[in-house]
């Protein structure tokens, strides 16, 4: 093991000015805890002091090398300060030490006498000791110490160039999205360009929707400089405690990967520091701004939740178009009256049941960690068949559906917060079963409570909701302008806020009240959500000289992908050109929103692009609608976007 494996540039400091030896010790156990190696600050120390009372640990030659093995320490570790007007250390030549390392052992093995074999090696030759005195940064320190190790112990494989005196990867990222489709891989991908045009080896873990791929290692994550983390939903933190993290949305990832590398290799990334809840900062300055909070636990239930609309939604529609095959009566029983479709109808109906307890026990878990999901989960259950007071088991007249799932998730989160905070005051001996006994049957309580009183309000506020959009369905003056918007809406950021507000609200009426007008407003989005890949796709088609040779060969794909309805598939577009990529979508997307609701278009299913075609109805003036926004947009951006030739 090489010195540069264990000493940090964080765990450096030059040109300290400590009054005695105990201060000193303070600022190398301090640098240590900066770094992260310590469990127990305290603990350590003492056994630093431990180990000065045996006697001292300057070896003369200004050079002292305090240590200490101790349970406290979470792996080998090393910092080290200059003292340029030297101190005391009682060291046997009398001088003052102006140059001390401290070394942080664990208890397994003898990994400290190595490294202070090797160090003591290295310190007889006062010229090196020298030159360490008079480092002017960290970098400087690390790289005279480099230099000696090689010239010292030439045989020895030393890491690859770039990774900071470390095996492994320098630097490591997380990427994730709310659906985990095409921002997440996105972020990926420009992440990893990145570091190969940086010259900076980089490991990325892909938090998608069939589940974390590339997992990052715990040896990766030790030797690592630093954890970039982008994502737009929580991720697992507590493995990278103690190592610099960046977290920031994953949009960064996408746009701005070599700024994000460039901020872990310069040590601009704060040390992360994880407790029990296993919460990371998401920005660079350590905090979040509360609507991104907000956000971010929104969009954990929204990813957790899609699953269930997709497949049970789709489920239902199937249902749907079999009873209509079978010329079954459009009444009460419709769905239901085949067997086939009862069999359908009936298992899409269970996974579609989930929706509301899901969305609610995730958003709650997202905020209070694992005690808050069966606060959530149980809220979301309440909501979903409006239970009173008077009718704890359900009134159809007050179910609040997906208002009262969200206020569920969002307020029994931070009850559950209050109470961990409040438990934090009982006896230590209680601490094993507060997660088994006193959390849930606390946030249960309260969340029976909670839910009782606000169904009845918000049952009224859902119903009116639910009403409003009906008459706007029998009123095209009503109907078309608010599918126009919804459309658009999905346009705007492609997979962001505005797209995912405009989808969940589609997806939370069709699971409220599954009518002809929530069929035609999740019509209207899903169109909108189709163009702007389709638009960029016949620009780079039809007008090649708009484009670059490589954005020409990778138009086509956004054939596909827009027929799959993947919006995200227009993103790297967007990001290189987004005062004409932008609007040009919009409208198109709007157009198309428009036409759709204009020719009377439905979708009974929540997703599936081309894939749901037999549960569209009136498929081919939607079709029709989808060609002429996509025209639009494209013919807007043809107009907006010059040539790159004469750009």
């Amino acid at each position: 093991m090489r010195i540069t494996d264990l000493l940090k540039r964080e765990g450096i400091s030059l040109g300290v000015k400590p009054k005695d030896k105990g201060e000193a010790i303070e600022k190398l156990v301090a640098l240590h805890e900066k770094c992260g190696n310590l469990s127990d600050t305290a603990a350590y120390k003492q056994g630093i002091l431990a180990r000065e009372e045996m006697g001292t640990t300057a070896i003369g030659m200004e050079v002292a090398i305090p240590h200490a093995k101790s349970e406290a320490v979470k792996a080998p570790a090393l910092t080290a300060i200059t003292v340029p007007s030297g101190v005391d250390y009682g060291a046997p030549d009398g001088a003052p030490c102006k140059l001390i390392f401290m070394i942080a052992a664990t208890t397994d093995g003898d990994v400290h006498l190595e490294v202070l074999a090797r160090m003591m090696q290295m310190l007889m030759d006062e010229s090196f000791t020298a030159k360490l005195k008079a480092a002017k940064s960290p970098d400087e320190f690390l790289r005279i110490i480099d230099e000696k190790e090689t010239e010292k112990f030439p045989d020895e494989p030393k890491a690859a160039p770039g990774s900071g005196g470390k095996s492994g990867y320098r630097v490591l990222a997380v990427t994730a999205c709310p659906t985990g489709i095409a921002h997440t891989y996105m972020a990926a991908e420009a992440l990893a360009k990145a570091g190969d045009k940086l010259g900076i080896t980089i490991k990325v873990e892909t938090n998608g929707s069939g589940g974390a791929k590339n997992v990052l290692t715990a040896e990766e994550i030790a030797n690592c400089d630093g954890i970039i983390i982008a994502a737009d939903k929580n991720v697992d933190t507590a493995r990278f405690d103690g190592k610099p993290v960046y977290s920031t949305k994953v949009a960064d990832g996408i746009h701005k990967p070599e700024e994000l590398i460039n901020k872990i290799v310069n040590g601009e990334a704060p040390v992360f520091h994880s407790d029990k809840k296993a919460e990371a900062t998401s920005s660079g300055d350590g905090s979040d701004s509360f609507g991104r909070k907000l956000y971010k636990h929104l969009m954990n239930g929204v990813s957790h939740m899609l699953p269930f609309v997709v497949a049970g939604g789709i489920f239902i529609a199937i249902a749907f178009l079999i009873d209509a095959a079978a010329g079954a009566p459009q009444d009460g029983n419709f769905g239901s009256a085949t067997p086939v479709a009862a069999w359908f109808k009936s298992i899409g109906g269970v996974a579609f049941g989930f929706m509301l307890p899901i969305l609610a026990g995730f958003i709650s878990m997202s905020i209070a960690d694992r005690p808050g999901l069966l606060v959530g989960f149980v809220g979301g259950s309440l909501a979903a068949v409006g239970a009173t007071f008077a009718a704890p088991g359900g009134d159809s007249t007050s179910v609040s559906g997906f208002l009262g799932a969200l206020l569920a998730g969002f307020i029994a989160g931070w009850l559950i917060k209050m109470v961990e905070k409040l438990c934090e005051h009982l006896p230590h001996a209680l601490e094993g079963i507060k997660p088994v006994l006193i959390y849930p049957l606390a946030g249960l309580g309260i969340v029976g409570v909670m839910m009782c009183a606000v169904n009845p309000i918000m049952g009224v506020i859902n119903t009116a909701m639910t009403n409003g959009v009906t008459a706007m369905s029998k009123n095209p003056a009503m109907i078309i302008p608010l599918c126009a918007l919804l459309a658009g809406m999905m346009a705007i950021d492609m997979g962001g806020p505005f797209n995912k507000a405009a989808y969940v609200t589609a997806a939370g009426l069709l699971a409220n009240s599954p009518n002809n007008a929530t069929y035609m407003i999740m019509a209207a989005v899903m169109i909108g959500g189709m163009v702007p890949p389709i638009a960029i796709a016949l620009s780079t088609t039809f007008f090649k000289n708009r484009w670059s040779p490589e954005e020409r060969k990778n138009g086509p794909v956004n054939y596909i992908m827009g027929l799959s309805f993947i919006t995200e598939g227009a993103i790297p577009y967007a990001a290189g050109h987004p005062l004409q990529v932008i609007p040009s979508c919009i409208v198109g997307s709007a157009a198309a929103g428009a036409l759709s609701a204009l020719f009377g278009c439905t979708l009974m299913a929540p997703h599936g692009g081309i894939f749901v075609l037999p549960t569209i109805g009136n498929p081919l003036m939607y079709f029709l609608a989808l060609i002429i926004g996509s025209v639009i947009g494209m013919l807007m951006l043809t107009i907006l976007k010059k040539p790159v030739d004469k750009a």
